[in-house]
C-alpha cells in the first residue's frame, strides 16, 4: 500500500498542469506542495513530521527538504487547491450507480456528530458510486439539499439514491433532465402531483415497493463512505478554511486510489 501510494502521488502530480504564475514573492513548486500534503494526509503526520519524513524518503518522493512551516501554509494555498483538483477529476471512474449523502466532519476528539447535530459546523455533501468512489463532493457548509442541486451538475450515473431529506420536486426534475433515474424515499405527507419525473418515481414506488427499494437501500454504500472516511483520516485539524478544503479534498483523493486500487486487483 505504501510504495502504490507514493508511486500514485508521484504519477498523478507530475502530470498535472501549472496554475497561471502570479505576479509577487516566488512561490514553492505547487507540485512539490501538493506532494507533501497528500504524504500528509496519507501518513497522518503533522507538518513538523512531514518535514522529517520528506529528509528521510525525499529521494522516493522526488521531494527536496521542505520546512514544516512551508508545508503548513501549503494547505492555504489556490495553487495547492489547483492541483489537487485534477488529480480528483482523473480517478473517480464511476460505475453509474449513484448514491448521495451529508455527514458531519468532527474537529475535536471530544465531538460526537451523530450526538449531537449542533457539536460541528463543518459539514460534507457527496455523491459516490456503489464501490463508494467519491463523484462529487460539496464542503462549502451549505445545507445538504442545496449542495446536491449543483452536485448532481458534476456527476454522470445511471441512476441516483437519495432519503428523505432530498425530497424536492425540483431537484427531481433537474436529476431527470440529466437522464439520471431518481430514487428518494417519500416523506409521508408527500404528494404525487408534479413534474412528470416526480409522478414517475412515485408510482414506480407504488406499484412495486420491493424492487423498488432494493434499489434504494443501495445507498448504504454512502453511510459506509462517510463512517470509513472519518474511521480512516480522523477529525479535521486545520483552522482555516480553505485550508480544511484542501485537506478534505486530499483525503478524498487517497480514498478513491485506495477503492480503485482494490478494484482493479479484484478484476485481475
Amino acid at each position: 500500500n505504501i510504495k502504490e501510494t507514493i508511486a500514485f502521488i508521484n504519477k498523478e502530480v507530475d502530470k498535472c498542469e501549472m496554475p497561471e504564475r502570479k505576479v509577487g514573492k516566488p512561490l514553492t513548486n505547487p507540485k512539490l506542495l501538493a506532494k507533501a500534503i497528500l504524504i500528509c494526509e496519507e501518513f497522518h503526520l503533522t507538518e513538523r513530521d512531514a518535514q522529517g519524513f520528506i529528509e528521510v524518503f525525499g529521494a522516493s518522493l522526488k521531494l527536496r527538504d521542505i520546512d514544516d512551516r512551508v508545508i503548513g501554509n501549503a494547505y492555504n494555498k489556490r495553487e495547492v487547491a489547483f492541483i489537487l483538483k485534477q488529480i480528483f477529476d482523473r480517478n473517480k471512474d464511476s460505475d453509474g450507480k449513484l448514491m448521495g449523502d451529508g455527514s458531519g466532519l468532527e474537529t475535536s476528539r471530544k465531538q460526537n456528530y451523530g450526538l449531537n447535530m449542533k457539536s460541528t459546523k463543518e459539514f460534507l455533501t457527496s455523491i459516490v458510486d456503489s464501490r463508494e468512489i467519491v463523484q462529487a463532493f460539496d464542503f462549502s457548509g451549505e445545507e445538504e439539499c442545496k449542495a446536491m442541486h449543483s452536485l448532481i451538475e458534476e456527476v454522470k450515473g445511471d441512476s441516483l439514491r437519495l432519503d428523505s431529506g432530498f425530497v424536492d420536486r425540483e431537484l427531481v426534475r433537474k436529476i431527470v433532465e440529466l437522464e439520471i433515474v431518481p430514487y428518494i424515499y417519500p416523506r409521508k405527507n408527500n404528494k404525487i402531483n408534479g413534474s412528470e419525473g416526480w409522478r414517475e418515481m412515485y408510482l414506480e414506488f407504488f406499484t412495486d415497493v420491493i424492487a423498488w427499494l432494493s434499489e434504494y437501500y443501495q445507498r448504504v454504500h454512502c453511510e459506509s463512505f462517510h463512517s470509513a472516511f472519518k474511521r480512516v483520516f480522523g477529525v479535521i485539524t486545520k483552522t482555516r478554511p480553505h485550508s480544511k478544503f484542501i485537506q478534505v479534498m486530499a483525503r478524498i483523493i487517497l480514498h478513491n486510489r485506495a477503492r480503485l486500487s482494490y478494484f482493479s486487483r479484484i478484476k485481475a
